[in-house]
């Protein structure tokens, strides 16, 4: 059986991934086939396109490899829910929107597998707080 050699996390586009930088540097030295990665990659992620999704590679030592698919970063969910390009650079005195505990719920259900919080209201409140640093007014 083939042992890990290396871990690699990468955030990619969804289905938009391809051997340039910085997929090409970071899969490289590793012995992986970028190509291979690259197409396995878009096919899985389709149903995604325009979400950035972290990717979390084991490359084992016969040069094969098998990825993790995550959930996307909360910060982007949140800018999605609000149909936002980004946060506010001036937090906190600039806001840029706000969101109802509806789309944090909603949110955390995408979420949760991806989380350490204990409860949803746990990571409800993490999701929050996420909002708030940028720049995005919670509503109760």
């Amino acid at each position: 059986m083939a042992t890990v050699t290396k871990k690699i996390k990468l955030q990619i586009p969804g289905g938009a991934a391809t051997p340039a930088p910085p997929v090409g540097t970071a899969l490289g030295p590793a012995g992986v086939n970028i190509g291979q990665f690259v197409t396995q990659f878009n096919e899985a992620t389709k149903d995604k396109r325009g979400m950035i999704i972290p990717v979390e590679l084991s490359v084992y030592d016969d040069r094969t490899f098998t990825f993790i698919l995550k959930n996307p970063p909360a910060s982007r969910l949140i800018l999605k829910a609000l149909g936002i390009e980004k946060g506010s650079g001036k937090t906190p005195s600039q806001k840029v929107g706000k969101i109802t505990m509806k789309q944090i719920e909603d949110i955390v259900k995408e979420k949760m597998p991806d989380m350490n919080a204990a409860s949803a209201e746990a990571a409800a409140r993490t999701i929050a707080g996420t909002a708030r640093s940028m720049g995005v007014e919670v509503l109760k």
